[in-house]
């Protein structure tokens, strides 16, 4: 038997102090009451009015400074539980910030001042083997740690926006997942509140890969094709897996989806392996250590399934991995179990921390039907033989450049992107092209990854 779990995290790898705006805005507030400290020569009508006008600055500053922290006039107070098991928190918890429920509203017009929330931010790990001085000067070098804020604070912005429009849509989706809906019905409701939140804008922003909706035994890369009906049980395993992208910059993150209370040390066991990875995750750090404590936490786990209790082992050959601009896997793998991998993490890269648990053989192959395709980064310049073949590059081309997409979106009526195509998007008898842009390497298919079958 073999029932599968994933989470993972999208990691910025970032330092981060206080803001330099807040410092800024202190400054500013001292400022004013040494003005009002220096009034001692005026009358004392001049020294109200002085006053007054400085009241009105130090207001307007600290609205500034909470704006994105502060719940906006019309918010409300989170109260929906999801039905899933294990996950926690509000399904809701966006009313905070005025956004509707269901959410309907962009979420860069729910912040004017287009600063957005910044989520958990951790301290880098710590190497067993670091370069020498390395890290410790990351750490303490509070003008180097400015200076990169400066440099990139326009790319965390969007990452974070792109990453606040992910935690609404994940939220929403927590609500509504339940036995009974079709996946192919979840995935598009999933899909258009991403599509509605990001403000699709075809490569501008958007959707970053198809949904996953991975059943039980298989781990990761199935959506359902045009005809699939499969319905979501109460005994199943789901991973639920999508993206956002703003400018390329993709946000990866999936969770699963149980309702049965036995598989509740199954995703115990993935989500503190999920963030134990992401604690030891830092510059500098080799991915051979990362795998090591990841597979350490995981392994240390058992769950009884009907009666029979089960090792709970990694996907020894999944891992996580870095993410460049519209890039979804950008060249370094972070494993999941020990091995030799000795490349280091480095300063400006985003990571994808990504662990599997299983209670099968812990190892997965390519099988059923492919839904995932995602254009070869580096795509080679072929002849091709079939004007459709042409047609439908043309249209990747446009719509997807290289991100991935699936071949329920090919049949959507704007072809996966209405910026891109209008309403003149779809493809029809595209399989025949599809097959030979896969066999020229331009495309890549991406069948579902499966363990064995339980």
């Amino acid at each position: 038997m073999a029932d599968l779990v994933e989470k993972k995290k999208s990691d910025e790898l970032e330092e981060s102090l206080a803001k330099l705006s807040v410092k800024e805005e202190e400054n500013d507030e001292d400022d004013d009451e040494e003005e009002e400290g220096e009034e001692g020569g005026v009358n004392g009508e001049d020294k109200k009015k002085k006053k007054k006008r400085n009241k009105k600055k130090k207001k307007k500053t600290a609205k500034k400074e909470g704006e994105s922290a502060v719940p906006a006039p019309n918010a409300g107070v989170p109260e929906k539980v999801p039905p899933s098991r294990v996950i926690g928190g509000y399904t809701d918890y966006y009313v905070k910030y005025g956004q509707t429920e269901p959410p309907t509203i962009p979420v860069a017009d729910l912040f004017s001042n287009k600063v957005y929330p910044e989520g958990e931010i951790l301290p880098h790990g710590l190497s067993k083997d670091p370069v020498p001085n390395s890290f410790f000067y990351r750490e303490t070098a509070e003008e180097k740690r400015a200076k990169e804020r400066l440099l990139n604070e326009e790319v965390y912005n969007k990452v974070r926006l792109a990453a606040e429009v992910h935690r609404q849509v994940r939220h929403h989706a927590q609500s509504f997942i339940k036995p009974g809906i079709k996946l192919v019905d979840m995935c598009e409701q999933l899909e258009e509140c991403n599509r509605r939140l990001v403000q699709e804008r075809g490569l501008d922003a958007g959707i970053g890969f198809p949904t996953g909706c991975s059943l039980n035994y298989v781990a990761a890369h199935y959506t359902p094709n045009p005809g699939d009906n499969t319905v979501l049980q109460y005994g199943d395993v789901m991973k639920v897996d999508f993206g956002t992208q703003i400018d390329g910059r993709i946000i990866d993150c999936a969770w699963t989806v149980a309702f049965d209370p036995q598989y509740d040390p199954l995703l115990e066991a993935v989500k503190e392996a999920t963030d134990t990875g992401i604690r030891c995750a830092g510059v500098d750090v080799q991915m051979c250590e990362i795998g090591e404590s990841i597979q350490e936490v995981m392994e240390s786990h058992t769950v009884t399934i009907n009666g029979k209790e089960y090792p709970v082992k990694c996907c020894r050959n999944l891992n996580g991995h870095s993410i460049g601009p519209y890039q979804i896997h950008h060249g370094k793998s972070v494993p999941i179990v020990k091995n030799d991998d000795r490349a280091r993490m480095e300063e400006g890269e985003f990571y994808a921390i990504e662990t599997f648990g299983s209670t099968g053989r812990g190892y997965v192959v390519e099988d059923l039907e492919c839904s995932h395709y995602m254009k070869d980064f580096d795509a080679p310049r072929a002849p091709l033989r079939l004007q459709s073949s042409r047609k439908l590059l043309n249209h990747i081309n446009k719509t997807f450049g290289t991100l991935a997409f699936c071949r329920r979106w090919l049949e959507r009526d704007d072809g996966g992107s209405y910026t891109a195509n209008g309403f003149s998007g779809k493809q029809e008898n595209y399989m025949a092209g599809l097959r030979e842009l896969c066999t020229a390497g331009i495309v890549h298919p991406y069948p579902p990854l499966c363990d064995i079958k339980g």
